[in-house]
């Protein structure tokens, strides 16, 4: 009797270990909802893969939501969405909050070259800005650069590549990428600070219209002028050339591992590329026939 409860009660035990498991584990690659969440700049890439993900694999729902950079990543500590995509680089602040609260490993997954990109009115003389003038005028009271926010990705980067806190800087808001661009005519003396991959999809009308609707500014740094063509992005030699990442919570190999793998691999790389931005992951090859 004593050895036939002792089975019953092993097998019990294993049966419910076996359920809580499965209570867990609601997800694969191949199937499953979860909700990741971006910036605003990256919404046009983000959703190019999501989607693209989803229609190779059916019985995946991914949420993308849209919010400031600096908002998803508290998200991402509070377990709200299995995965962000960041630009910046996470403080040792941000670094120690992760590693203790998800108890993981951080391993970004870098996935794709994006900008932050100046644009002024067309009708602006003005014809390129340097590394110089953009820190001089995130400390003017004139405000002459607009983001579109505190605590999206533009802002923060460009504070991070000036050894700046966004709290030290001064500037003007309007809030959203296209909205800078919409607006900008109105102001002539000011310059919209944007990110690239609201522009960059080169086959996309409301892309080519926005793109046409305002001037590019190159870069001027160490007396090099800079364009965030390809080329530039590719060798990061444009001065805020910005490498986009996915870091994760999920501690098994689900969907947004899936996806995040999908998107750094040669598919997804396409995606990317379509998307006007550069690959991180495949690159460009020229062959010269001799």
């Amino acid at each position: 009797m004593k050895n036939s409860f002792k089975i019953f009660a092993l097998v019990f035990f294993t049966l419910f270990i076996s359920c809580k498991k499965t209570d867990r584990v609601v997800d694969d690659p191949q199937q499953g909802t979860i909700t990741i969440a971006a910036d605003e700049s990256f919404q046009s890439v983000a959703q190019a893969l999501t989607d693209r993900y989803m229609a190779l694999n059916p019985n995946t729902k991914i949420i993308l939501e849209i919010k400031k950079e600096d908002l998803a990543f508290l998200d991402l500590l509070d377990n709200k969405v299995r995965a962000i995509i960041m630009s910046r680089d996470l403080t040792e602040e941000e670094k120690a909050a992760y590693k203790n609260k998800i108890d993981m490993d951080m391993l970004p997954a870098k996935f794709a070259v994006d900008a932050v990109v100046f644009v002024v009115s067309k009708n602006s003389s003005r014809s390129s800005i340097s590394m110089e003038e953009i820190q001089t005028e995130l400390q003017s009271e004139d405000k002459k650069l607009i983001f579109d926010g505190t605590n999206s990705s533009n802002l923060n980067f460009v504070a991070q590549k000036l050894n700046k806190t966004p709290s030290e800087l001064k500037f003007s808001v309007i809030s959203g990428n296209k909205n800078i661009i919409e607006e900008i005519n109105k102001f002539p003396n000011k310059i919209g600070v944007i990110s690239l991959n609201t522009i960059s999809r080169p086959y996309d009308k409301e892309s080519e219209n926005l793109r046409n609707s305002v001037k590019i500014l190159p870069v001027v740094s160490n007396n090099k002028s800079y364009t965030p063509d390809i080329q530039n992005l590719r060798t990061l030699k444009y001065p805020f050339a910005r490498v986009l990442y996915f870091i994760t919570n999920e501690a098994y190999y689900g969907l947004a591992n899936g996806l995040i793998r999908f998107s750094c691999q040669q598919l997804g790389q396409i995606v990317v590329s379509k998307e006007g931005l550069q690959p991180y992951n495949i690159f460009q090859r020229e062959v010269q026939m001799r």
